[in-house]
């Protein structure tokens, strides 16, 4: 067991599957050496550019084969993760695959069918720590990846752990988060004070947990539009170029999202000669402003004022306190062609909008040219030559005109040739963070994946709590103490859930951070005596209870002709005796017989002879399960749970001779023709027979844990 934790999450998206691998210090390292500042910040979670994998297309594609989905799109990534992680450390290391906006988009047997295949794989094919595949393999809804963005965003950023260097006035110091994909968009940030209070059953509480077990709480909103993402949005646009033609058999469909003279049909695909829908480049960046201002649906009926677009309620943003950070499609519009070709010149608003504006009017024939001489750099190829424009108008209507981020400008990171933002962050500091929105991919060379919020959370969730009764890592409702909807980090912190809530087994038994040490120590150890025990067979565990008979009796042995003396509370414990223990049970009318003990040589334990040692019977040996036994032919007996410390076995019938005993049964008689059939029905002397006991089971599913509804 090394110093580093690992985890991984599998980002399945839309468009494709990407693995991430990150590590942190187990929790009393990090305590170790730590100064005050550094106890009361969250873990520092490390990942590497090449531990990095992503593969096409998105896991989606596979519902109508999802025998596959493991071999042909999972098996990479999976070695992948294991080429990092220590075989040491495999089987305490998490991993999680967390669907997004495609698989939303499935029917509910779709999804299913394909997450369980997902997790036998997983199982079958790596150790990772996999305890509940509801919990760990799901499609996650809008919410709470804009959750987990929130939280990767504002920990790379600092935001959490020094407040007063990210002080956006009035107390704020958090930073809003925005989100766009292929299929969906998300929104997260902090109100301010006022619309904190005016709309606090619209928010999350968000608990995490410091290095030193401090909690921090945060209150959220969070929103999500399903067919806002890139693709999606496309789609919806041509549908409506569609419409817009009347079906009057036009099959030329003039495109100003496309540069001049480019002929494609609907889905993108080169056109010589017009079959079906054609679209025609015009290369008119206003107009295709103007029809894609529609897609917002801002004219949608808001039964919960106020909303921003398409109809969602959202409180109204303070972008004096919310300054905004965009990634994935907020970046890459705004940079993979826009930014490689104007280093030397600002980067404002009304610059992009006038870089895209010049590109999107070229004829295509110049575009393909300059792709040729790499232009626009080495990662921009056709498919993003041809889709920017169409890209550009929408996020610029997004910002603008459906969030109402203010026209001030899109930030300049263009400034060093690495995709870095230490630019922006010292940029933002001297003009004190007053910009509404910057778009960032890496912040401290670390990309900002939704999946390293999701990370922080369970590395959080590791730490030991300063006291015991600590409120829970994780989120839900904005109310008091732990909610209904409330989503554990782990399957392993479930209230219900075997084990301790904390740390991993060893390090609360053992780490010297942990408060549970010694008291752990000392249970583990007696666990083990105890099962040492039961495990060194029957007659080593009577010469040892001998021992200790006869240590706590200062050492005077028993003479085996002394006079037994009954004592009140005689230590006679079932699993010491030669033989089961039963219950005295004597039928109405039935003779009284002597008691005795046998041992197994035919004389009693006060060491007189047997007076019948040749027709000495035994109770039986076997049973195969609670109210069934194997008997001996001839004889039946009935189980009777009466007597509270012992199993009793009821006789009915009988003859001189017999006799049974507390510590174990004998049945002695003079004759074979004597023994008279023992009765077998439900009860003995009006006592019932015990019960069959119901099979055990244990489910570890708490409703919190499932995932939330769809968008």
């Amino acid at each position: 067991m090394g110093k580093w934790r690992y985890g991984v999450v599998l980002d399945a998206g839309s468009s494709g599957t990407r693995v991430h691998v990150y590590r942190w210090l187990r929790n009393s390292v990090a305590r170790l050496g730590a100064d005050p500042d550094e106890l009361k910040s969250l873990p520092e979670i490390k990942t590497k550019e090449h531990w990095t994998k992503k593969t096409h297309p998105g896991v989606s594609s596979f519902a109508d084969r999802p025998e596959l989905v493991g071999t042909e799109h999972l098996a990479d990534l999976l070695e992948h993760a294991k080429s990092i992680i220590p075989e040491k450390d495999a089987k305490e290391t998490p991993i999680f695959l967390l669907a997004t906006a495609g698989m939303r988009m499935l029917g509910d047997l779709e999804r299913r069918i394909l997450l369980d295949q997902i997790c036998s794989y997983a199982r079958a094919n790596t150790d990772f720590l996999l305890p509940d595949c509801d919990i760990h393999i799901q499609v996650i809804p809008g919410v709470t990846e804009g959750l987990y963005g929130w939280i990767a965003t504002n920990y790379l950023l600092g935001s959490f752990d020094s407040t007063q260097k990210h002080d956006h006035g009035n107390g704020h110091h958090t930073y809003g988060f925005l989100d766009m994909g292929g299929a969906s968009a998300q929104i997260a940030f902090a109100p301010n004070a006022t619309e904190a209070e005016k709309h606090a059953e619209d928010l999350k509480l968000l608990r995490l947990r410091n290095i030193d077990g401090s909690l921090q709480e945060h209150r959220v909103f969070i929103t999500s539009w399903l067919e806002f993402g890139v693709h999606e949005a496309r789609r919806r646009y041509i549908e409506a170029l569609q419409a817009s033609s009347g079906g009057l058999g036009i099959t030329e469909l003039p495109d100003p999202c496309l540069p001049r003279g480019l002929r494609t049909t609907p889905d993108g695909q080169d056109v010589l000669v017009s079959a079906g829908d054609t679209l025609v480049g015009t290369g008119r960046f206003d107009e295709c402003l103007r029809q894609t201002f529609p897609l917002l649906d801002k004219d949608a009926p808001c039964p919960d004022q106020p909303c921003l677009l398409h109809g969602v309620h959202t409180p109204a943003i303070d972008f004096d306190v919310n300054h905004f950070v965009g990634i994935s499609e907020f970046w890459h519009t705004t940079h993979e062609i826009f930014e490689m070709g104007y280093k030397d010149k600002a980067y404002d608003f009304n610059t992009y909008q006038e870089r895209v504006q010049m590109f999107c009017s070229q004829d295509w024939s110049s575009i393909e040219n300059g792709l040729l001489e790499q232009k626009w750099g080495k990662s921009v190829d056709r498919q993003k030559a041809y889709e920017v424009c169409f890209k550009a108008s929408w996020i610029i209507n997004m910002l603008h005109d459906g969030i109402g981020v203010p026209r001030v400008g899109l930030e300049d990171t263009s400034g060093t040739l690495h995709n870095g933002t230490k630019e922006v962050l010292a940029h933002g500091k001297e003009k004190g963070y007053l910009d509404a929105f910057q778009a960032v991919n890496k912040i401290d060379s670390t990309e900002v994946s939704w999946t390293l919020g999701k990370i922080v959370l369970y590395a959080s969730s590791q730490v030991t709590a300063e006291v015991e009764d600590a409120l829970p890592v994780g989120f839900g409702s904005n109310v008091p103490g732990v909610p209904a909807d409330f989503q554990y980090p782990s399957v392993q912190l479930l209230p219900d859930s075997e084990g301790f809530h904390s740390e991993h087994w060893p390090d609360v038994l053992f780490d010297g951070d942990s408060p549970r040490r010694v008291p752990g120590f000392l249970l583990f150890l007696f666990i083990i005596l105890l099962v040492g025990f039961f495990l060194c067979g029957r007659g080593r565990r009577l010469r040892i209870y001998h021992r200790i008979n006869t240590f706590f009796r200062c050492g005077r042995p028993s003479h085996p002709n002394y006079p037994k003396k009954r004592k009140p509370h005689g230590l006679r414990l079932p699993f010491l005796s030669r033989g089961p223990s039963y219950e005295r049970v004597l039928e109405e009318g039935a003779q009284q017989f002597d008691l005795s003990v046998t041992d197994s040589d035919g004389s009693d334990l006060d060491g007189r002879p047997s007076d019948a040692e040749s027709t000495t019977f035994r109770a039986p040996r076997h049973t195969t399960s609670w109210g069934s036994n194997t008997t001996t032919p001839g004889l039946k007996y009935t189980l009777d749970n009466s007597s509270s410390g012992t199993i009793g076995l009821g006789i009915s019938g009988g003859a001189p001779g017999i006799a049974i005993d507390r510590a174990g049964l004998v049945v002695r008689t003079e004759s074979r023709d004597n023994l008279a059939p023992i009765a077998l029905g439900p009860t003995t002397n009006g006592r019932r027979s015990r019960a069959g006991s119901p099979t055990r089971s244990h489910h570890h599913k708490s409703p919190s844990m499932s995932p939330l509804a769809d968008d």
